[in-house]
């Protein structure tokens, strides 16, 4: 590495700089977007890419999809009454869809500015579901992400193009996993004839029968899933979310032309640890479907290995890490990929998260929406989908059973219940076969590039407080109990 890259500064960087963001809407990118307004006030401009029907919608959302968020309650405190000058200065709300050439823009005057100001574009846009539309993922997480990236090659000053990917584009591997890419038509389980311009044909055909035969909208939205479900799991990713994400990593990689890349691989991302204030979070993410269920009384078991890592990082450590690696990689004309996560240096095991879920809701139980509060017990561990299917079956299926022929007795009602118990059953195992991979995933992330990038972090005061990313600072135990999860009850329950 020479030597003028052993340290940068990030606020250096961000003066006078323009930034393109796209998913402006999303967890990640409205903490992203808060702490470059809060540390950089010397930044040009952040254009804020949001889909929206016009440019008034688009504004709309803007105000109460971001900045309507408590997130801002501290960039609101800092500037107080000159707050909305600062936004009308700072921001620029752009209406537009990356589904879409062009990015879909309306307005060619500001088309023409970006064109010509714009100095580093962040392509947060993603669907995370995981059995999302397989034409709804292809669109976003694979197509989408060209459609940004042939953007960027249209800007007369970019020098930086940061693709927001994650970790989990390794499939189910297991061991060591690499900062390494992939490469076009690549697969996880050794199957050739994987292209993407094929994927998109097979997408648009499959729409085209669904439409002849007059299928329901029911109908062609689960087709559409169980087509990207079927995609993924042919070439050994284990869902649509991944295997489009991983494709999407593909196509940047190959159509960069002389753009530096900063391939960024969170691994699950959690509530911030510290900035702008410790707890915010948003919606319910992986690890937290669990914690809710455990909490409102509704999951008695826990099924995953307990030996295993989960692999966990605070969305404010993933947003600095972001932003160094813009800083340090602008003009370098190279691709290098990032995995930002804590199953190297500071392991979280996955035995832990029982115990801390039961420590915080015996010491502050939930209140149910009677005003009761909701008694946890300890919970049950399943560390095998055999002992799973053995609870579900003691539990649910067997007394099941037994009102079904108390039903041919009873009446309508009962049958009723049934089908929703049915729905709940379904339900359940559809969510298991889902998060499955990830509940005994045995591998961990090498972040050999992410250590770099710390190290190159301008050794102030202000700089070293203002970028941190070590995953080895979090004590698990007081970041559970005393921050994500009152974080998780005040912002999602």
């Amino acid at each position: 590495m020479s030597t003028e890259m052993e340290v940068v500064s990030v606020l250096q960087y961000l003066d006078n700089k323009s930034i393109l963001v796209t998913g402006a809407a999303g967890f990640l990118a409205k903490i992203f977007v808060e702490k470059i307004l809060r540390v950089a006030p010397n930044l040009k401009k952040l254009y804020l890419l949001l889909r929206a029907s016009n440019e008034k919608s688009a504004t709309q959302r803007f105000k109460d999809e971001i900045l309507g968020k408590d997130l801002y309650k501290v960039l609101k405190e800092k500037y107080g009454p000159n707050f909305n000058q600062l936004i009308s200065e700072k921001v620029t709300v752009v209406n537009g869809d990356i589904c879409l050439e062009d990015l879909g823009l309306q307005d060619s005057d500001l088309e023409h500015e970006m064109i010509h100001q714009v100095d580093a574009v962040v392509n947060l846009a993603a669907t995370t579901k995981f059995d999302e539309r397989y034409d709804v993922a292809l669109g976003i997480n694979t197509l989408g992400a060209l459609n940004v990236l042939d953007f960027a090659n249209r800007c007369a000053k970019v020098k930086i193009f940061v693709q927001v990917s994650t970790a989990y584009v390794c499939g189910e591997k297991s061991g060591l996993i690499m900062e390494t890419p992939y490469r076009m038509g690549e697969t996880l389980n050794g199957t050739t004839g994987l292209d993407i311009i094929h994927e998109k044909k097979l997408v648009e055909e499959k729409l085209d029968q669904l439409r002849v035969t007059e299928a329901s909208p029911e109908t062609i939205t689960q087709t559409m899933k169980d087509m990207g479900l079927t995609r993924a799991r042919t070439y050994g990713w284990p869902n649509t979310y991944v295997f489009t994400k991983a494709m999407g990593e593909m196509i940047v990689g190959a159509k960069r032309e002389n753009l530096s890349l900063a391939l960024i691989r969170p691994s699950i991302i959690t509530s911030t640890i510290k900035e702008p204030f410790p707890g915010w979070t948003e919606g319910i993410r992986t690890i937290d479907t669990l914690g809710v269920g455990y909490g409102k009384g509704k999951l008695t078991c826990f099924l995953g290995d307990l030996n295993a890592i989960s692999d966990v990082m605070p969305a404010d450590m993933v947003v600095n890490s972001m932003l160094v690696s813009m800083a340090a990689q602008a003009g370098k004309q190279k691709e290098t990929i990032y995995h930002v996560g804590s199953s190297i240096r500071n392991p979280l095991k996955n035995e832990k998260l029982p115990q801390i879920a039961y420590h915080c809701f015996t010491t502050k139980p939930w209140t149910n929406k009677e005003g009761k509060l909701v008694r946890v017990r300890n919970i049950e561990v399943l560390s095998s989908m055999a002992s799973f299917h053995r609870y579900m079956a003691i539990h649910y299926l067997i007394p099941l059973k037994g009102l079904a022929l108390l039903n041919i007795v009873f009446c309508k009602l009962l049958d009723q219940r049934l089908k929703d118990f049915h729905r709940k059953i379904n339900f359940a195992f559809r969510l298991v076969d889902l998060y499955q991979p990830y509940l005994f995933f045995h591998g961990v992330f090498d972040d050999t590039n992410t250590k770099k990038l710390q190290g190159m972090v301008l050794k102030t005061e202000a700089e070293i407080e203002m970028f941190y990313f070590d995953p080895r600072t979090i004590n698990w135990d007081n970041y559970f109990v005393n921050i994500h999860v009152p974080g998780l009850v005040k912002y999602v329950f």
